[in-house]
């Protein structure tokens, strides 16, 4: 299994927007967690415009999956996205993986 780190850049009105979409999200996310996909989630804070979600998958196309479903890119609420690999060497999730 490998680590991905799913890195949305938000719009300038996201919390404004989100509302109507996150029942959504969050359900999305809370599947893929059961999965054992999705380890981590959340938006920084102060400002609230980036997003940073850890995947543990067998491969990119299990983030790439979750994106092309998320209403908050279908809708907008995404400026821009990207996947990047991670390589983790130290860590509770690395050691159990082991």
């Amino acid at each position: 299994m490998n680590y991905y780190v799913l890195v949305y850049h938000l719009t300038e009105d996201y919390l404004e927007r989100r509302g109507s979409y996150r029942a959504e999200h969050l359900q999305l996310a809370k599947d893929a967690e059961a999965r054992g996909e999705l380890v981590l989630g959340g938006a920084y804070s102060d400002p609230a415009d980036i997003a940073l979600l850890v995947w543990r998958a067998e491969d990119p196309s299990v983030v790439e999956n979750f994106v092309n479903s998320d209403p908050y890119v279908k809708n907008g609420l995404i400026a821009r996205w990207e996947i990047r690999p991670w390589t983790v060497v130290i860590g509770t999730a690395y050691n159990e993986g082991k």
